[in-house]
């Protein structure tokens, strides 16, 4: 069923999942890929339409869930929850490559944890940042540029005619919880939906947007030793913007966390959409000076995070130009490759625009 060199793709046939296994049958038509999900049918259609793929059925909350594939495959990657870490505790102990889009803050921090129990015995990137680590990747990219990092202020366009998944859609339970940022140097807790800005993009279009939390307000003081990371987001409907964050005002969003109300919750932000534009900007500044990255894509949100993942991927198996990375865990930012980067964004009709003019070198 497996071969040494197929990717899996857990969650494959999904919103995200379809996208990036298109992604990869176009840029590497010989990789041979096994789509991966709770129910087989659609995993072989889609395997079948592919071509040089097959579908199996797999189940993430069983102990061993890469068992059923009958052999070891080159990577695998991590396109659902993996509520238990059995996904992830499976392939790090049986040495396969792993790529983890899904995990957000407190998740990331947990999976540290546990990994550093049972060091795993091939590379595992845990890209759970904006689209598929795409925000940190291009921060990573322009910091050597403009020096130690001291702030990085990221700004999300979310169209909500966007198509998403159900999985990309459970940040929607995290908008009632406290979250850690850093500021200065110093953590602190703020709430979802405060602290309001309003960004500009380079459509002419202002957008409103507020605190959020994504896994890169973590990782980039981290592993970049950024002084200060905030992630806000706002819809591209500013009565929709407006009406969630009245909702965090009232501490209506925190009574809707209880488990019975999750259906209701999630249907504030659900949408069945057939795509909208995705945007985001970041405003990074650092000791030598200070860049302004803007990424557009006409496909919309899913897309973006396929070719988020894709990066991932390629990083994972060393198709971007360079070796793949050793046994440990890793992220986005560790190993940006800037050219390959922004080549293959452009290659997928993504739209990058990085502002040298606010690069000014120290006196």
């Amino acid at each position: 069923m497996v071969t040494e060199e197929s990717v899996v793709l857990v969650g494959g046939y999904g919103v995200v999942g379809m996208r990036l296994a298109s992604l990869l049958r176009e840029r590497h038509p010989e990789l041979p890929l096994i789509i991966a999900g709770r129910r087989s049918e659609p995993a072989k259609e889609l395997a079948e339409r592919l071509g040089r793929a097959q579908g199996v059925a797999l189940d993430i909350r069983a102990r061993e869930p890469l068992s059923v594939l009958g052999g070891k495959p080159r990577a695998v990657v991590s396109l659902v929850n993996d509520p238990e870490d059995h996904l992830m505790m499976s392939a790090a102990r049986d040495g396969v490559p792993l790529l983890d889009i899904t995990r957000w803050t407190s998740r990331v921090r947990a999976a540290l944890m546990r990994l550093s129990g049972t060091p795993p015995r091939a590379p595992v990137l845990l890209g759970s940042a904006w689209m598929a680590g795409l925000v940190p990747r291009m921060v990573a990219m322009v910091a050597p540029r403009v020096g130690p990092l001291e702030r990085v202020d990221v700004g999300i366009r979310f169209a909500l005619a966007d198509a998403a998944g159900p999985d990309s859609l459970e940040y929607v339970d995290r908008l009632g919880l406290s979250f850690d940022v850093t500021e200065e140097g110093q953590e602190r807790q703020v709430l979802p939906l405060t602290d309001g800005r309003r960004v500009t993009f380079s459509d002419g279009r202002s957008t409103r947007v507020y605190r959020l939390d994504t896994p890169e307000q973590a990782t980039l003081p981290a592993v970049l030793g950024a002084r200060s990371v905030a992630t806000r987001l706002g819809y591209d409907s500013g009565s929709a913007t407006w009406t969630m964050v009245v909702l965090q005002r009232l501490g209506i969003l925190r009574l809707l966390q209880h488990p019975r109300l999750t259906p209701l919750r999630r249907s504030l932000l659900a949408t069945q959409g057939t795509g909208g534009e995705a945007a985001w900007l970041a405003d990074v500044e650092g000791a030598k000076g200070h860049a302004r990255i803007e990424v557009v894509d006409p496909k919309g949100q899913a897309h973006l995070t396929a070719v988020g993942a894709l990066l991932g991927v390629e990083r994972l198996l060393g198709r971007d130009g360079a070796p793949p990375p050793p046994a440990g865990v890793w992220f986005p930012e560790h190993e940006p490759r800037a050219d390959e980067t922004l080549a293959t964004l452009r290659a997928c009709g993504v739209q990058v625009s990085i502002d040298e003019a606010r690069v000014k070198e120290a006196a």
